[in-house]
This record gives structure tokens, C-alpha cells and sequence, in this order.
């Protein structure tokens, strides 16, 4: 009875939302047309292969939309600059804070439900399920942020990583000749991966209107990286200056490389210490059991006969 009366209430409210979608269809499209300039225009290869997608994905991304300005209204758009910025590190430049706010409040309400239905098919006991359903509402709202801060920290660390990369094509196609936003296009054209896509987002922002050194200010502000921040201030300073751009990448590109060495012996001097937990728990165990085993049983065996 419980789970006919949930599962009604559930499609209830899935059909309140969306009949108010359908009547306020002209504003999503109007809101998504606007959240798109707010992303810069760019939408990525994952975003242009979305596009031909199922009916089904936009369905859910109009209702996730509704939910999500709904409750931005309630609470005034609070922190909504924050969250903007953690989908931009994660890559995720097509997907609004309204949507993912509202992608959230789905996961919130289809998780339990999900938990629900599954433990009475199953005659889990009623304090067990009604545990469950509290880590489930609890995994709903805070597993897509969970998942989306995860992937904006290993997006960054990949720009990192590749950064001494782009420095040296700087170097040479700077040194051939080639002005520095030639170099960047030259840059954009050959890199793949998240730092391929800043630069081309960042050449985009130029083409729209802004000067050189604001489009990588904001190239900043979406990929906060030690790496990143000393790059970038490192070329607004030889802007201001007067520089040459060659011999501050060098210098650069040599910064980068020991940086990029010292955190790979810092995440070498942690290896031992990560490595300790799974060696005295799981794996001596099993080599006890392995190599005493028979020894113990001998002398069980000795004892047993005298």
C-alpha cells in the first residue's frame, strides 16, 4: 500500500511538471538560449553529440531546468556564481546551475523511492528500510555535487600536468615568428583534452570582443591552478613590461617542470604510507593464512598425538 501510494504521488507531481513545462516551454527555450551566452557560447564535443540525443534527455533536462529555477527563486539565486564556477573547472559548460540544481532534486526524490520500492520487494525489515531511506535522500542531494567536484579536481590536475606542453609550442611558434594569439591558435588546434578546450574557449572570448589579456583572466578564473595562475600572470606581466614573451616562457617552462617533478616525488614519498592500510589488512592476512596454516596444523596434529 505504501509503495502504490508513493509511486502515486511520484507520477502525480511528474505530471504537474510537466504540463507546467509545456505551458512555459517558450520561457525554458528563452532561459537555456540565455544560459548558453552566459557559458560563453561553448558547448564542447559532448555538448554537440547531446544534441541529436533521445527526446527522452530533454524532456528531463527541460523538467530539471523548471525544478531548478523554481527553487532559485525561493532562495534568491544564492551561490549560484559558486556553482556556476565548479561546473566550469569540471568542463560541464552547457549545463546551467538551475539544471544541475534541478538534476538534483530529482536524484533527491528518485533515489528513495528507488530504495523504497526495492527493500519492500525484497521484505527488508521496516527499521532497516526506514535507514536506507534516509541515506538515500541523503546520497540523492549530495552525490551529484560529490561527482562533479571530483571531476572538475582531476580536470584541473590534467591541465596541470599538460601545461609545460602548451609552454613549449608557445616557445617555438613564438620564436618562428608568430604572434602570441597566432601562438595560442596554433596551441588550440593541436591540443586535445580540457586544456585544448580552454584554449579554444579563451580564442572564442577574443573573437567576441575582448583584449587578450582579459579572455585570459578568465581562462583564470575557470581553471584556478597553481600552473595555471603562474602562467597567466606571468604573460599579463610581460604585457605590461614589455617583455619578451620567449624568455618568459622558458623560464616558465622550466618553473613548470620542477613543479611538475616535486608533486610527482611528493605523490611517491605518500605512496608507502597510502600502501600500509590495504598491506596489514588484506594482504599479510592472506600470506599468514597461506604460509602458517599448514605449520599450524602440523602442530595441532603433533600435540593431538602425543
Amino acid at each position: 500500500m505504501i509503495i502504490i501510494l508513493l509511486s502515486g504521488l511520484f507520477l502525480a507531481g511528474a505530471s504537474v511538471a510537466l504540463v507546467a513545462r509545456a505551458v512555459a516551454m517558450p520561457r525554458v527555450r528563452a532561459a537555456e538560449t540565455v544560459g548558453q551566452i552566459g557559458a560563453y557560447g561553448f558547448s564542447g564535443h559532448k555538448a554537440e553529440e547531446k544534441a541529436g540525443g533521445s527526446a527522452l534527455w530533454g524532456g528531463l533536462d527541460g523538467l530539471a531546468t523548471l525544478l531548478g529555477g523554481i527553487v532559485a527563486r525561493r532562495l534568491g539565486g544564492l551561490r549560484e556564481s559558486e556553482l556556476r564556477n565548479e561546473l566550469m573547472a569540471a568542463g560541464l559548460y552547457a549545463t546551467t546551475p538551475r539544471k544541475f540544481v534541478g538534476y538534483r532534486i530529482l536524484a533527491l526524490v528518485c533515489t528513495p523511492v528507488a530504495w523504497v520500492y526495492s527493500a519492500a520487494t525484497t521484505g527488508f525489515p521496516l527499521t532497516l528500510v526506514l535507514l536506507g531511506s534516509f541515506c538515500a535522500v541523503l546520497a540523492g542531494w549530495t552525490a551529484p555535487l560529490s561527482i562533479v567536484r571530483s571531476r572538475a579536481r582531476r580536470r584541473l590536475q590534467r591541465i596541470d600536468y599538460e601545461l609545460p606542453e602548451l609552454i613549449d609550442l608557445l616557445i617555438v611558434t613564438v620564436e618562428a615568428g608568430l604572434g602570441f594569439s597566432s601562438s595560442l591558435q596554433v596551441a588550440a588546434e593541436r591540443l586535445e583534452g580540457p586544456l585544448g578546450d580552454e584554449l579554444r574557449l579563451t580564442l572564442q572570448e577574443q573573437r567576441m570582443g575582448l583584449s587578450i589579456t582579459e579572455a585570459l583572466k578568465n581562462m583564470l578564473g575557470r581553471a584556478d591552478t597553481p600552473a595555471m595562475r603562474s602562467f597567466v600572470r606571468s604573460i599579463l606581466q610581460g604585457e605590461t613590461l614589455g617583455v619578451s614573451i620567449g624568455d618568459i616562457m622558458r623560464t616558465l617552462a622550466d618553473e613548470m617542470r620542477k613543479r611538475r617533478r616535486a608533486t610527482a616525488e611528493e605523490r611517491a614519498q605518500k605512496a608507502p604510507i597510502k600502501i600500509l592500510f590495504p598491506l596489514v589488512f588484506l594482504i599479510f592476512p592472506a600470506m599468514f593464512v597461506v604460509l602458517l596454516g599448514p605449520a599450524l596444523f602440523s602442530f595441532m596434529d603433533a600435540f593431538g598425538g602425543a
